[in-house]
């Protein structure tokens, strides 16, 4: 960093700034900071005051300063936050708040009252929830489209314009630091720092005796690491947009983070160390950190599945250990936690889910299959909400849709649901589901596919003829995805997630684990005989092919819509839909229409 504008900064800051003060400030020996205020004399930056003989800044200093002149902050808050969980689940990490202030206007504040006005937040999750500090600090919001599947190497590449050209400090919004460390003139590139005893999985610096840093590694021990905030100058970001451009084009990089970039070209970018005490930025790793941090998120979080964890188990929050995101499903997320040595898992129901999924069913689903003893244990369950408290089975694994074995097993399963007995005052109907679907979608026809009447009729057709047959009904699971069968270490099975369970044709169940196993039509013929027990009649192979054209059709509507609310699943709607053209087609051939 620049030494002549550093002495200037302090003297611009503190006019009454002593030559102890400046060595401990720029961290530097007495000795060198007495040569460097010899040149800023001799360069004319400073001069002396005849009757104190203090230091004072004169108008060439304030002229060299003004090169250092910060233009504004970046603060990227696009992420999700899975360590916060459930927290994040309801509010973005960067607006939690620590001792009663949310951590990004702690830093928005820092911010200007060092003059730093210009500032520009990057979102991209929950990027509503922002909106709200464009009014009260004037900030600009930039949304990350790619915030959900790439790192913040994406972040910055859909921000590099703001940086190109100018002097930006750039902000994580979850840090929270405790003394502003925010200024008018930056007078360099550096990376916040602070010094970790004993071993660490940190980014550790090593520097140069100017402070310049020279090499970086993954983990070590007894380290400067780099930690905080960061600030790119204008020299530094006009060598550092390329490279995060050229690195943001190459395959492989879609979890880089933007420090990367800086490692790997760290030999010809002045960046240097910006040390700070050991309690001056705090960067929580997870929910338990925080707790410990502030005593408010011990007992009053203020989140609803936190608190609904409390009540069910009569507990304090603080008896709530070792929370951790579980991946999220296509309908819910989930959270695993720990309470006396035991682990469960709560699950909280996506945005909008309510109108897809009629929880009360789902409750009825439950309550009737618990006696078969094939579902995971329940420990709570609200109809309303879609709120669930579930045993986690360690060690468990969900079913290989590959491993002949294990299906046949899933299909041993299926058939004890099917012949229990057990029933539900509701039925899942999928001519139904489809009109609802489709009516949800109205408005949006362009995101449909190109020949959508056309393959519409021919769903109509089998849902028709499906209606002339007389088939048993049975309760059904619906979703039997391989993923949705567990494996306990005991070798046991369980069959768990029934949001759409309901009274119908069991075969059913037998095409929509097919299809969502992405099978064949031989694969397929194969588990409806495993299922069957025997080769299967003609009526039977129209039902599942049928059940399988129809299935493909529903779940690429569904996947429309959720695409219509900003979520992508990949070439899912495609494979589906693919499924429902080459099943009609499949019938037709075989004149299984006509049976």
């Amino acid at each position: 960093m620049d030494r002549y504008g550093l002495i200037c900064r302090s003297f611009y800051e503190n006019p009454d700034v002593t030559q102890r003060e400046l060595a401990s400030i720029l961290n530097l020996s007495l000795g060198t900071v007495n040569k460097l205020l010899g040149d800023c004399l001799e360069k004319a930056f400073l001069m002396t005051d005849m009757d104190t003989g203090k230091y004072l800044l004169t108008e060439q200093g304030l002229k060299y300063l003004e090169q250092f002149k910060v233009d504004g902050a970046v603060i990227t808050a696009a992420g999700f936050g899975s360590r916060f969980v459930p927290l994040t689940f309801e509010t973005p990490k960067g607006l939690l708040e620590v001792f009663g202030e949310r951590m990004i206007e702690r830093q928005i504040k820092q911010l200007h009252e060092s003059g730093i006005t210009d500032i520009t937040i990057i979102v991209g999750y929950l990027k509503e929830k922002f909106e709200y500090l464009i009014d009260k600090y004037q900030v600009k919001l930039l949304y990350n489209p790619e915030y959900a599947t790439k790192n913040n190497l994406a972040t910055i590449y859909h921000a590099r314009e703001l940086f190109r050209g100018r002097n930006m400090y750039l902000l994580v919004s979850d840090n929270w630091i405790r003394n502003n460390m925010y200024h008018k003139y930056e007078c360099g590139a550096w990376y916040s720092s602070v010094y970790m005893e004993g071993e660490t999985s940190e980014w550790c610096l090593s520097s140069n005796k100017k402070g310049r840093i020279t090499s970086v590694q993954v983990g070590g021990h007894d380290s400067w690491v780099m930690y905080g905030p960061a600030f790119l100058s204008r020299d530094f970001s006009n060598q550092l947009i390329p490279l995060i451009e050229e690195a943001y084009h190459q395959p492989g990089t879609e979890q880089w983070y933007w420090e990367q970039v800086v490692v790997d070209h760290i030999k010809e970018l002045d960046f240097s160390m910006n040390c700070q005490p050991a309690d001056q930025v705090y960067e929580f790793e997870n929910l338990e950190e925080l707790r410990l941090f502030d005593p408010k998120y011990q007992n009053h979080s203020d989140n609803a599945a936190m608190q609904l964890v409390a009540h069910v188990f009569n507990v304090k929050e603080e008896a709530i250990h070792n929370i951790r995101c579980l991946k999220s499903g296509m309908t819910n997320q989930s959270f695993l936690f720990e309470l006396d040595g035991k682990h469960y898992i709560c699950r909280i129901p996506g945005p909008g889910t309510e109108f897809l999924i009629n929880r009360k069913e789902e409750e009825a689903v439950y309550k009737a299959v618990t006696p078969l003893g094939i579902t995971e244990h329940i420990l709570y369950f609200d109809g309303k909400t879609g709120y669930k408290i579930a045993q986690y089975y360690e060690g468990a694994r969900n079913a290989d849709a590959k491993n002949p074995q294990e299906m046949a097993a899933c299909m041993e399963m299926l058939r004890k649901l099917h012949h229990s007995g057990v029933t539900v005052p509701h039925t899942f109907r999928i001519r139904e589901r489809i009109d609802f679907y489709e009516r949800i979608c109205r408005g949006h026809e362009e995101m449909l596919f190109e020949d959508y009447p056309a393959v519409r009729a021919r769903m109509n057709e089998l849902m028709d003829r499906l209606d002339t047959l007389e088939r048993p009904c049975c309760l059904s699971h619906i979703d039997s995805v391989a993923d949705n069968f567990l494996f306990l270490p005991d070798g046991s099975l369980r069959l768990i997630d029934w949001e759409y369970a309901g009274m119908c044709d069991p075969l059913i169940d037998i095409a929509m684990c097919s299809i969502y196993s992405y099978y064949s039509q031989e694969e397929l013929d194969h588990l409806l005989e495993e299922y069957l027990q025997h080769a299967p009649s003609d009526e039977e192979r129209f039902v599942t092919y049928a059940y399988a054209a129809l299935g493909g059709f529903l779940w690429a509507l569904w996947a429309v819509f959720k695409s219509m609310e900003g979520r992508e699943f990949g070439d899912y709607t495609i494979v589906m839909y693919r499924y429902a053209k080459n099943y009609y087609r499949k019938i037709v051939s075989e004149d299984l229409l006509k049976l």
